[in-house]
Parts: C-alpha cells; structure tokens; sequence
C-alpha cells in the first residue's frame, strides 16, 4: 500500500509528502514531476501550449504509473482526483488516499510565497490565479476530494511538522 496525498495546489502535498516519505522509510513520488519530465516542459507551458485536456491526459497516464507503486508516498497534482479513473487506479491497487484540506485565504497566501509559482503554476480559470479563482476551483473540486480521501486532515493552521504528526497517524 502507498499513501497518496491530494488536495489543492498549495496545501502541503509535496512539503508533508517528502517528510512523511522519510519518516516511513520509502520513496516519495510527485505526479506533478512525472508529468513536466514526460512531457519535458513545466505545467505552465503544456497548459499554455497544448491546452488543459492534454496535460490531464499525461496526467491520467502518469498515475496509472504511479498506482502501480507498492510502499510509496505520492503527491498527486491538485486536479488528479477529480478524475474517476484517476482515483479508481490508485483505490484498485489498494492505497490509501489523504485529503489534505486548506482554507482557500491560507492557500493563496502559501502560493504566493512560492518563489516557483510564476513558472510553474499555470491559471486554472479567466480569473488569473487569485483568491477568486481559489474558491472557484475549490468548491467545484472539494467533493471530489472527499468522495476520493479515506482520510481527511485540516492542514489551514498547521505547520508542515505538525501535519506530518497527524498524517503519520493516518497512514
């Protein structure tokens, strides 16, 4: 079984993900990272050049991969659970899926003190990335999360070492 991290860009997934990689002794995985060296461009410019749809599907197939990992810690893109057939290969391999929940104030703050988000993070809607745009995406995507989690840790007011408690305590 490996623990699979979701929830929305900003929360923690890759922070917690590496340290709770270390803790449990095993290999940590960010389908983000698979994605940009497959396709061999950041997220930003496949979304810029090659639109949305295909970036999930790279998306799609690097998690297939990845649900096929045993004993791992996978940090999975903000969007990956949104997908059926995305959650399902990981839930049919037997991982345990983590939803990671953040206020949307305290996500856009966290994004904006990543020095990589103007590379790296491409708008997800006409709204350009700000809180706006953050609530949007998070009530659409929100049920997905928590049909998708077996677990669910509020991570708003949390350091990236007291998540890593709780979430060791999930896993």
């Amino acid at each position: 079984m490996s623990i699979v991290l979701i929830g929305y860009r900003g929360c923690g997934k890759t922070s917690i993900g590496r340290k709770l990689a270390d803790r449990l002794w095993q290999p940590f995985v960010d389908t983000d990272d698979l994605v940009t060296k497959k396709a061999g461009k950041s997220i930003k410019d496949i979304f810029e050049q090659d639109g949305e749809e295909r970036f999930r599907q790279l998306e799609a197939e690097v998690i297939k991969e990845a649900a096929k990992l045993q004993e791992h810690v996978i940090a999975l893109g903000g969007g990956g659970a949104t997908r059926q057939e995305n959650v399902k290969a990981l839930r049919d391999a037997g991982h345990k899926l983590i939803y990671l929940r953040c206020e949307p104030a305290e996500l856009f703050r966290r994004i904006q003190m990543d020095p990589n988000t103007g590379t790296s993070r491409p708008a997800l809607t006409k709204q350009g990335g700000g809180i706006e745009e953050i609530r949007a995406v998070m009530a659409e995507r929100e049920p997905a999360y928590r049909a998708a989690a077996q677990a669910e840790l509020d991570v708003t007011h949390l350091s990236v070492d007291e998540a890593l408690v709780y979430v060791t305590r999930l896993a």
